[in-house]
C-alpha cells in the first residue's frame, strides 16, 4: 500500500550533444575536468559544432560572457554542465553563441551553444567538449558509455 506514495525514479538516458569521438573524463588534458572535481562525466572531440540538449530540462545557469558553458537540471534531478573547449573562458565569448537563458525550458535534441571550432583552435585551444554530471555521487548506478564515435541527438553516451 505505502509504495504507491514512493517517489519513482525516472530513468533518464542522455544523448550525444555533439557528434565526434567520445572519451572518458579521464583523458582530458585539464586536471579540472580529469581528476573529476566537478563530477564524473565525459568528454566529445567534436565534429559538429552546435551543442545540443542531450535530454528535456532546465538552463540553471548560461556563462553569460564567455558563453562557453551551460548547467541544465534534467527531470530525474540530474544536474549536467557541457562546457565547450579547455580554456575558452579566455575568448570572453569570441566565437561563441548561446541559444538560451538560465530558467528556460529546453528539450532533448534543442540548440545551447554554437562555436566556431576553427577560431577556437587558431587561439591554439582544444574543442573538447566535456558533459559533468555535478551531483554525480548522488547517482551511483549511473553508466557513462565506453569510448566511441557518437552521432548528436542519437547515440546515447549516459544512463541513468
Amino acid at each position: 500500500m505505502f509504495s504507491l506514495f514512493k517517489k519513482k525514479e525516472k530513468n533518464l538516458k542522455l544523448k550525444a550533444y555533439l557528434s565526434g569521438k567520445m572519451i572518458s573524463i579521464n583523458k582530458v588534458p585539464d586536471e579540472v575536468f580529469s581528476s573529476k572535481i566537478m563530477g564524473d562525466g565525459l568528454a566529445i572531440i567534436p565534429t559538429t559544432s552546435i551543442v545540443k540538449s542531450p535530454a528535456d530540462g532546465e538552463i540553471t545557469v548560461v556563462m553569460e560572457e564567455s558563453k562557453h558553458a551551460v548547467g541544465i537540471k534534467f527531470e530525474n534531478g540530474v544536474e549536467a554542465l557541457i562546457h565547450v573547449g579547455i580554456d575558452t573562458v579566455s575568448m570572453n565569448g569570441e566565437g561563441f553563441k548561446v541559444f538560451v537563458k538560465t530558467g528556460d525550458s529546453v528539450k532533448e535534441g534543442q540548440d545551447l551553444i554554437m562555436f566556431d571550432e576553427e577560431l577556437i583552435k587558431n587561439r591554439g585551444l582544444s574543442t573538447y567538449t566535456m558533459l559533468v554530471i555535478t551531483n554525480s555521487s548522488e547517482y551511483p548506478n549511473m553508466v557513462i558509455e565506453t569510448e566511441k564515435e557518437v552521432k548528436e541527438k542519437e547515440s546515447v553516451i549516459i544512463t541513468f
